[in-house]
């Protein structure tokens, strides 16, 4: 027990000094300021080339999306999830011991060009998150939490990281054993978490971006607002569950671009009810039935 206790308290200790150091030396390897910066370079191209040219610059819930993307990105860390994520991959490796299981390492890719490392990375990350999407919406308990993020009603960059903090929890643990399987590590997420959050920025934003033939690739705004779309075809729990790759929806069959959508109404049924500050939204889950 003090094992754990000690790593708790270096989890906290470590996360905080970690997050001082990100806010006051920025660098090319900082992952709040790359946040910072990606913010305002796609927030700028949604005031200069607006797709729906009557939203306002601080369109409805602004703040509140930018409070969210701040919390998720880093205070949830500093709060719990560092020191969750430390204990229950010790305890994890403790209970693998039991067995003799050293580590759990199954495919040697150290001998991989670097390219191809982080290709393997991108592409398994992605498709898991994929996965992970559509339990969020087929799973009723799941969806529930994930009502945080359709409670959007205008499109913009920030829309992209309002979720609750239990999607953090559901698509990290999704991911951990098959992505340390093939020997990769938190530190090795960097790239890919940036372009992620870069594509992810785009997706939600003010824009008209399809990216032309790589738009069966990539996701894109025109492609993702029919994932926030109110009203869904019939008989379908969702649609365009990809994040940062379309392709998934494409070989899946559950790619839906009917048209454009710029204007289309955006949310669930009974949106205009759903809590509107961030306490309320957080706590929905676990108080929507008292």
């Amino acid at each position: 027990m003090e094992k754990y206790i000690k790593l708790i308290g270096d989890a906290y200790y470590g996360y905080f000094n970690y997050l001082v150091n990100e806010i006051m030396y920025p660098s090319w390897s900082n992952y709040f300021w790359w946040l910072v910066g990606l913010s305002l370079v796609v927030w700028l191209l949604e005031l200069l080339f607006p797709w729906r040219k009557e939203q306002a610059a601080l369109r409805k819930d602004f703040w509140l999306d930018g409070f969210y993307m701040f919390f998720n990105f880093f205070l949830f860390s500093l709060i719990a999830f560092n020191a969750i994520s430390m204990v229950a991959v010790e305890a994890f490796n403790e209970f693998l011991g039991l067995f003799g299981i050293e580590n759990v390492v199954a495919i040697e890719i150290d001998t991989w060009p670097s390219w191809a490392q982080f290709l393997t990375l991108f592409l398994v990350a992605d498709f898991i998150q994929w996965n992970v999407h559509r339990l969020l919406h087929r799973v009723p308990a799941f969806w529930e939490f994930h009502k945080v993020h359709h409670s959007v009603e205008e499109m913009g960059f920030a829309a992209h990281l309002r979720f609750h903090w239990m999607e953090t929890i559901l698509y990290k643990t999704a991911q951990y054993l098959p992505l340390a399987m093939i020997g990769f590590g938190l530190t090795d997420f960097f790239i890919v978490h940036i372009f992620a959050t870069a594509i992810g920025h785009l997706n939600h934003a003010n824009l008209r971006i399809t990216y032309g033939p790589l738009k069966y690739l990539f996701n894109n705004p025109i492609m993702h607002i029919w994932h926030h779309a109110k009203e869904l075809p019939e008989g379908r729990y969702g649609v365009n569950y990809g994040l940062t790759l379309s392709i998934w929806d494409y070989l899946f069959g559950t790619a839906y671009i009917p048209h454009e959508g710029r204007d289309i109404p955006l949310g669930f049924d009974g949106v205009e009810k759903f809590p509107k500050t961030f306490w309320q939204q957080i706590s929905y889950p676990f108080t929507k039935n008292k």
